[in-house]
């Protein structure tokens, strides 16, 4: 099937809980080394710095229902030193120094479906995007995209940790359809598992949303396009909409 003018021109998808396992992105490992790492230095226990460390995770997350400014790693990690009162910057990189990612290497997982459903899509003439709300680094999610071998099968990848804005903002998923060259949002579909970042987001910038189903996450009262609960899923839903035109 070639894609037809008028018709979808790119599918962009979320990473974590829709690409990959949802639980691939917590970042508790790292947060487990500062608590270990700083409870000899400061006058907190071990326990309590954890709990603290995970908190300013969780209100840096909840900002999506308010204002959606996007965070970097350094700047989750700056807030981190600031609730602490101690460098936790510091006591991660000293603690995992360059090896951290590599002992995570077995936490993520894509789902194994992905490579090929991506081929499929590629393969109707779609462009294919990622955009991806996070604090990491570009390079950490590069390195277990190209791992995987989805790299090479996904034309642009946008990561909000390099952004102003992250999703559900409107900017966010203009930053992704530029990237991909495509002009009117109505001919791209977003895919992903959160129904207010991703489904509300998405329709709210103009595009069709495909909602994967994840228990994990957050309700919100909206009407996705489509949903699906595996990728193999999706590409009889893009057809039926390529058919249509």
């Amino acid at each position: 099937m070639t894609n037809e003018a008028g018709a979808i021109e790119a599918v962009i998808f979320d990473w974590g809980g829709t690409l990959a396992d949802y639980a691939a992105i917590e970042l508790i490992d790292m947060w487990r080394l500062a608590a270990h790492h700083l409870a000899g230095h400061i006058p907190i226990g071990e326990d309590e710095i954890l709990a603290r460390l995970a908190d300013v995770e969780a209100r840096m997350w909840a900002r999506t229902t308010t204002d959606a400014r996007a965070a970097s790693l350094s700047d989750l990690l700056a807030e981190a030193t600031r609730e602490l009162g101690a460098d936790v910057t510091t006591a991660v990189l000293e603690e995992a120094g360059t090896h951290y990612l590599d002992a995570w290497t077995p936490h993520i997982v894509h789902d194994a479906q992905a490579a090929t459903m991506l081929t499929a899509l590629r393969a109707r003439g779609l462009r294919i995007g990622l955009l991806s709300n996070t604090h990491w680094p570009p390079a950490y999610h590069e390195r277990f995209l190209e791992r995987d071998g989805l790299a090479a099968l996904i034309d642009a990848r946008a990561y909000t940790s390099e952004m102003t804005y992250m999703k559900p903002h409107p900017e966010a998923f203009r930053h992704a359809l530029d990237a991909l060259g495509v002009q009117d949002a109505s001919r791209a579909v977003f895919v992903g598992d959160r129904l207010f970042d991703d489904v509300f987001g998405a329709q709210r910038a103009g595009m069709r949303a495909v909602h994967r189903l994840n228990a994990m996450v957050p309700g919100y009262e909206v009407q996705p396009d489509a949903t699906i609960v595996g990728l193999d899923e999706l590409v009889p839903i893009i057809d039926g909409w390529l058919a249509r035109g």
